[in-house]
């Protein structure tokens, strides 16, 4: 089962992402361009052109898993980065407010859908 911790290395891939792609291509993806080790217990984040999308690829030890998720409103904000980077590291607390909406280079709220019954 896939948690966050904070023993575990995160990694954004910073370029855009099919999102059709599957654990193989995913996998080779941190193999050939991140230069990372796809086997290691990392978890490696991709996201869309339009940043509504992301996937995390995680080794469990037996297989890949890999976690999805689509935004119904707003979008993902990206680290900020140089023109040469693939990847960067994030720790768990900059991770967690990707995943919440907080704008990570301006620490504000970005948008997001609310479901009200």
């Amino acid at each position: 089962m896939f948690t966050l911790s904070e023993t575990t290395r995160y990694y954004i891939y910073l370029c855009t992402t099919d999102m059709r792609k599957g654990f193989d291509s995913l996998s080779g993806i941190v193999s050939s361009t991140m230069q990372l080790d796809p086997l290691s217990n990392d978890v490696y984040i991709f996201i869309n052109r339009r940043r509504t999308q992301m996937k995390l690829l995680h080794w469990e030890g037996d297989g890949f898993g890999v976690y999805y998720k689509r935004l119904e409103r707003g979008t993902y904000e990206l680290p900020k980065r140089d023109e040469n980077q693939s990847c960067i590291r994030v720790d768990i607390k900059r991770l967690e407010k990707i995943f919440q909406g907080v704008s990570v280079n301006q620490n504000r709220q970005r948008k997001r859908y609310q479901h009200h019954p």
